[in-house]
């Protein structure tokens, strides 16, 4: 009876606290979807007539842009590295997630600075041909399609990562089978492999679409009206937060037309290996100029997306870093630091709690509340910055009549006002990263040590504490890296948020850039990159595991 009394009285306090923090963490979101029941004809009919057919347009053909690019890109390299063995695989095997850390903005403050009329691109050309200003066309890519490159050359890893593993997963019997019926390679590929893969590579595709309807540096600095900009013009321009969050909201459900028509386009799709664990496809030895011609190709995405930015990062800060490593530098990187390294141990926290509270009571009102907030990482950071600062300016205004009434003192803006707000978002946005680390841990613990630590009398945070958060030590420390490059990364929630006198790395560069200021804005793009390589590092250890299965075949 007592352990029944101790177990149902932990079993609510789980229950409670999964429910209490779901909703506070789905607030913000919820919030821009009610701000749509507030009418301003007057403010929508100005943003119509200006504006809202170009973010219409712009934000779509950006997003579908760089969804067909990213595919091309990564299901080339994909498989290429799956199919093939020759020189130099095993290194382009992590050479090719290095873009990854190289934020979309970074590469597009680099390449107007690289590809400009001052730039060394352009001057070389001058000076080899004699050329004058006016004697010749070179391309804007200050554009669209610029942007689209831009974001494609830093999200392709998201297509290759999940495409590559899809590739190496399909079983030697398939194309054994399609030899037998004298299929030819080509013909193999287009009718077996790639349809076999395209839930991998559709989702890699839906992931980097979602991350080009997030992106506002890229977009801000290329001067184009899509809905981030948008929504950062209505709130600081018009100064009207209502009408910003209903951008947010029709952005938003962008987004989630986008999740629906993935998740519709796998629906009715199931493959299953009968039997025993396939055995692997041989890797084919390549020889000849395909030796050659293949390695080229699997570097030019590297070289265009990360090899490229950061010479010219490098160049640039080797001519700045002189009068730019001063106390405001070190204050930005401390201030960047443990931000990010609060935001990363509040959300693996959060991810403990929700993913054991689970574990405890795997209900379907549970499980579909941590779904609902888990899917913060597919909401545009705007978007959940903008909820977040309206509900906790209002609460701060409740504070504040409060607190006067009572005391006669005003406290200010205790939440709105502070960095707690911007932790708040940060733990919204990024505790599906989290959670997909923890539940992925917690899956290994069996079942049985639960019940042999509660009959010893231990207490379920006790158990997860002791028991748990040691056995699953690797996925809570790599869940706290990706999380706290992250945020580390992260622009538009940290504009929107961040209080007064406060600043981060990522807004530095992105103001320095923006008063043209390319090369002050070198040193901390670096020190963003730099940080940024290790989740790749940690990836490239992760995805190389299962290819240890592989053979290569000579």
């Amino acid at each position: 009876m007592k352990f029944s009394n101790w177990f149902t009285s932990w079993f609510n306090f789980w229950y409670v606290g999964i429910v209490v923090g779901c909703f506070i963490l789905a607030a913000p979101i919820g919030l821009v979807f009610v701000s749509v029941c507030f009418p301003l004809i007057g403010i929508w009919h100005q943003i119509y007539t200006a504006i809202i057919i170009d973010h219409i347009v712009n934000s779509l053909a950006l997003a579908f842009g760089v969804g067909v690019l990213v595919i091309i890109i990564g299901t080339a390299l994909a498989w290429c590295i799956a199919r093939y063995e020759f020189t130099g695989r095993k290194q382009l095997q992590w050479l090719i997630l290095l873009p990854m850390a190289m934020p979309a903005y970074i590469i597009a403050y680099t390449y107007t600075g690289f590809l400009d009329f001052a730039g060394p691109v352009q001057t070389l050309l001058r000076e080899t041909f004699g050329w004058q200003y006016g004697d010749y066309y070179f391309p804007d890519i200050r554009t669209l399609s610029g942007a689209i490159i831009m974001l494609s050359l830093v999200l392709y890893p998201y297509v290759y990562m999940l495409a590559k593993t899809a590739f190496s997963e399909q079983p030697a019997s398939l194309e054994e089978a399609s030899r037998s019926l004298g299929v030819s390679a080509s013909k193999h590929l287009f009718k077996v492999v790639l349809p076999l893969a395209r839930p991998a590579i559709l989702m890699g595709a839906a992931l980097a679409m979602m991350e080009a309807f997030a992106d506002y540096g890229t977009v801000q600095y290329f001067g184009l009206s899509t809905f981030t900009t948008g929504i950062f013009r209505t709130w600081f321009g018009l100064g009207n937060g209502i009408a910003a969050a209903q951008l947010a909201a029709m952005l938003t459900s962008f987004v989630v037309l986008l999740l629906v028509i993935e998740y519709l386009s796998r629906r009715k799709i199931r493959y299953y290996f009968q039997g025993q664990k396939p055995q692997q496809i041989n890797r084919q030895k390549l020889t000849g100029s395909s030796a050659f011609w293949v390695p080229f190709i699997c570097v030019i995405p590297v070289l265009f997306g990360f090899i490229l930015p950061v010479i010219q990062l490098f160049n640039w800060a080797s001519k700045t870093y002189s009068k730019q490593l001063n106390s405001e530098f070190w204050l930005l990187l401390w201030n960047s630091f443990y931000l990010a390294a609060i935001a990363a141990i509040t959300a693996v926290t959060l991810a403990l709690l929700f993913a054991y509270g689970k574990r405890l009571n795997p209900s379907k009102t549970i499980r579909f509340l941590v779904g609902v907030v888990s899917l913060g990482y597919a909401v545009p950071g705007t978007v959940i910055a903008i909820g977040a600062m309206i509900s906790l300016s209002w609460i701060d205004i409740k504070i504040n009549m409060l607190t006067e009434g009572w005391f006669d003192v005003s406290v200010g803006l205790v939440l709105s006002g502070s960095l707690f707000a911007l932790v708040l978002v940060y733990s919204s946005r990024f505790l599906a990263v989290a959670m997909h680390n923890i539940d992925t841990g917690l899956a290994r613990v069996k079942p049985s040590m639960d019940d042999a630590a509660r009959s010893l009398g231990h207490k379920p945070l006790q158990i997860l504490r002791t028991i748990h958060v040691p056995l699953m030590k690797t996925s809570v420390l790599s869940a706290l890296l990706l999380v706290f490059v992250d945020v580390l990364k992260e622009l538009p929630a940290t504009l929107i948020l961040r209080p007064f006198n406060f600043n981060t790395l990522a807004v530095k560069a992105f103001e320095l850039a923006s008063d043209e200021r390319l090369m002050d804005a070198a040193l901390p793009a670096l020190a963003i990159v730099s940080v940024g390589i290790l989740p790749v590092i940690l990836l490239t250890m992760l995805m190389d595991k299962p290819s240890e299965n592989s053979k290569q075949s000579n």
